[in-house]
């Protein structure tokens, strides 16, 4: 089992997950977060970190549709091993519904 980051990060992108990652499976997108599959621990520490409420074991039906995202994306996305600084308008974008085209393939600038 592993983690998944779904569509709730979009926009968001608050990264207090990052920090508590013990092993730096998580890969940074322009928009979004997403977990290597083949990375994580399962360890679940991320899970209740995430202000958004975006992340669920592979396990869970919320996260279906965005594993083989997180498999994908973490192939060609930068790794992330720390804390950012989240997008101005991150919190008027959290628990809003609908924002999976709004995901943009593109890896993150630093």
């Amino acid at each position: 089992m592993t983690y998944v980051v779904t569509e709730n990060c979009i926009r968001c992108k608050y990264m207090d997950c990052v920090e508590v990652c013990p092993v730096d499976c998580f890969y940074a997108g322009e928009n979004m977060l997403v977990i290597n599959p083949d990375e994580c621990i399962d360890c679940g520490v991320c899970e209740p970190e995430c202000p958004a409420e975006a992340i669920f074991p592979d396990s869970d039906d919320r996260a279906t549709a965005w594993a083989e995202a997180n498999a994908d994306y973490s192939k060609t996305w930068p790794n992330i091993t720390r804390k950012g600084t989240p997008p101005a308008d991150a919190d008027e974008w959290k628990d809003k519904p609908g924002k999976g085209a709004m995901l943009s393939p593109n890896p993150h600038n630093a």
